[in-house]
């Protein structure tokens, strides 16, 4: 188990308070976006996955869809096949990020908080990157207000458990604002050459 702070319990409460405001508020957004994935993208509008959240727990990530089903008979096999300009524009603004907001309410994620990424990359961490388990995931987090996916898997990591070891109410704020910028200038969307982000493979060391 995951040592727990003080600022933990603030923590999950800022999180609830946050989450329930944003999805009231923000629910025509939603109506809006919903409608738009289902007429550009067709269904599920969703995008749900198992991902590893607190302790390595897996819960069921919810997204908006950004991308086309595969069908090889029209050539949608990669990822940059299947990313349309639509679904690059949700990615952009992170809209396709709002029904996480549902997880950060439930508990299975936080607002600020390392990336919560595949279940297959589990056994491929080292001790030390295993270490972002110790906090809930978040929506956002310093890797993401740092560089989001031009940054390579080792400084991500880094970042990850920086944040791991230093997290703070000042912390979340400065986190939340660069992310803010960086959605507004555009920054980071894509590694090189990449539609998203390259599979980690594991760290050599």
């Amino acid at each position: 188990m995951a040592p727990v702070r003080p600022y933990d319990f603030i923590k999950r409460f800022l999180d609830i308070v946050a989450s329930a405001v944003a999805l009231v508020v923000l629910s025509p957004v939603l109506v809006i976006v919903v409608i738009l994935v289902r007429t550009r993208l067709g269904k599920p509008v969703l995008f749900v996955q198992a991902r590893p959240g607190l302790n390595g727990r897996i819960f069921l990530l919810r997204k908006f869809r950004s991308m086309l089903d595969i069908d090889e008979s029209r050539g949608l096999v990669s990822d940059a096949d299947r990313l349309t300009g639509f679904g690059r524009a949700l990615r952009a603004t992170s809209l396709d990020e709002l029904p996480s907001l549902w997880n950060v309410l439930r508990g299975d994620m936080s607002v600020v908080g390392p990336r919560p990424l595949l279940v297959e990359y589990l056994p491929k961490y080292t001790p030390l990157q295993a270490r972002r388990h110790e906090v809930r995931p978040g929506i956002t987090g310093l890797a993401q207000a740092s560089g989001r996916n031009a940054l390579g898997w080792e400084d991500k990591f880094a970042l990850d458990v920086e944040y791991v070891d230093n997290r703070s109410l000042s912390l979340d704020a400065r986190v939340i604002l660069a992310t803010i910028k960086s959605m507004a200038v555009r920054e980071g969307i894509s590694a090189e050459g990449q539609a998203t982000m390259s599979k980690f493979e594991g760290s050599d060391a």
